[in-house]
């Protein structure tokens, strides 16, 4: 679950993380009176869980209640890349001196923690990896030992944050590293964390991704999820109990099993199309999960063909046979069905779909053939 970057300083701040003082608010009027509160100036904020608010208009510095109140007017509804802003963030103005990058999340090949630091931020830390790699300090923490402070002052030198920075910083870092563990983070990101003229360290921005497998520890999430604006497609994939994320292409994927379904993104990738979602329905291919994740795809305007790769182990290739036209009995589909399906009994499952094959129902023998055939389709 992704955080608003609101509610990720107020999940930093139960750390005791420095942050910029600052409410959130849905309201004009109460945009103004949280400015008047905290004092100016203040900086109004878009909340929206994508970059580029800048860029469109949605951080702006207001110096008085009459700019509060205007920029709390534009912004709120303002479209950006697609979301739209029901909630702006009220924070006090910070005058700065440096600009930093911190982060922790999971470094799953080596089953370790991974902390990203620079002495460069306020820019996307990919941009800062492509054009200069040595910029960003990287520790790998062992989970049983975790960070403690020594390690963090000797990572702070090495990133080369300015003297100054150096003790807070390190500091501040524990911190986060307990908030990220303690918190059940896939990622606590600050960028920029920042140092004052004054000279004092503190987090400026929060991008917090919490882990959804840790969330019945954590019964107070549910406040989070209040202000969550959720895709359509994952809310409705939710409901019928499929592992679906969206995205933005236009080839539908429905595969068994996580690692086949992310094979099968590549793949479409690969041969020049797009993937509109990630949807692994497991082991359990029989007609109601086919039907469900058939109706997920086909509610998405954006799909062109979709593409059914199946790989039979314990799943036996007839019964998803079965399963799909099953499936295409409950469910009007508007987009071309490509299937490959092989393992446990393809060839008997490609026997009961042979009949019913036509422009709308393809098979094809391979995962490369069939990745082709709906790219082609979606691109058609």
């Amino acid at each position: 679950m992704d955080l608003f970057e609101y509610q990720g300083k107020q999940y930093f701040a139960r750390y005791d993380i420095p942050v910029s003082p600052g409410d959130a608010t849905d309201s004009v009027d109460e945009a103004v009176a949280i400015a008047d509160r905290i004092g100016y100036p203040v900086v109004v904020k878009a909340q929206v869980k994508v970059g580029g608010r800048g860029k469109a208009g949605g951080i702006q510095l207001a110096d008085n209640a009459e700019e509060v109140r205007k920029h709390a007017t534009n912004i709120l509804g303002m479209d950006i890349k697609g979301h739209t802003v029901h909630i702006i963030w009220i924070e006090r103005s910070s005058d700065i001196k440096k600009e930093y990058y911190a982060s922790f999340t999971l470094d799953r090949p080596n089953k370790k923690h991974l902390g990203m630091l620079s002495a460069q931020g306020g820019v996307e830390i990919e941009v800062v990896a492509e054009e200069d790699p040595t910029a960003i300090s990287l520790l790998s923490i062992d989970p049983i030992k975790g960070l403690d402070l020594a390690t963090a002052q000797q990572w702070v030198k090495d990133a080369k944050l300015d003297d100054e920075a150096q003790a807070q910083a390190a500091e501040l870092l524990v911190k986060l590293y307990r908030c990220y563990t303690e918190g059940d983070c896939d990622l606590a990101e600050i960028n920029p964390l920042i140092l004052t003229p004054q000279g004092n360290v503190h987090a400026l921005d929060a991008k917090v991704t919490l882990d959804e497998n840790a969330s019945f520890r954590h019964p107070e999430w549910e406040a989070f999820r209040a202000n969550e604006t959720e895709d359509p497609r994952e809310k409705m994939a939710k409901e019928k109990g499929l592992n679906y994320i969206g995205l933005d292409g236009t080839v539908g994927i429905i595969a068994n099993g996580a690692g086949l379904a992310m094979s099968t993104l590549d793949v479409v990738n690969q041969v020049g199309g797009t993937a509109a979602n990630f949807l692994d329905i497991g082991g359990g291919a029989n007609a109601d999960v086919m039907a469900a994740a058939l109706e997920v795809i086909n509610a998405d305007p954006k799909v062109k063909a979709i593409f059914v790769n199946i790989f039979g182990g314990i799943t036996r290739v007839d019964e998803v046979a079965k399963g799909v036209l099953g499936a295409l009995e409950k469910v009007t589909i508007n987009s071309p069905i490509v299937l490959r399906l092989d393992g446990t009994n393809a060839i008997e499952g490609r026997a009961i779909l042979a009949p019913h094959l036509n422009e709308k129902l393809i098979t094809e023998p391979t995962m490369l053939d069939a990745a082709r055939r709906a790219v082609g389709l979606a691109n058609a």
